[in-house]
């Protein structure tokens, strides 16, 4: 592989990746910082419990809005 561009693009998808494996890993500081226990996996489940709740909680009210209109 010694094309100048395909090197350059290497070189730049490296850097990136290590951007984000640095941003990843400080995520995963604060997550448990914040006292998830198991760092973003935990916070992950967290929030999508929280967002079916919502989910729940706004298809409830739909529901009973559209019986009040029967």
């Amino acid at each position: 592989m010694k094309n100048p561009a395909l090197l350059k693009k290497v070189a730049k998808l490296e850097t990136i990746n290590d951007q984000l494996a640095a941003e990843l890993h400080y995520l995963e500081h604060l997550a448990r910082a914040l006292g998830f226990a198991e760092g973003l996996k935990t916070l992950k489940a967290a929030a999508l419990e929280m967002l079916d709740a919502e989910h729940k909680k706004e298809a409830k009210k739909a529901e009973k809005d559209w019986d009040s209109t029967q």
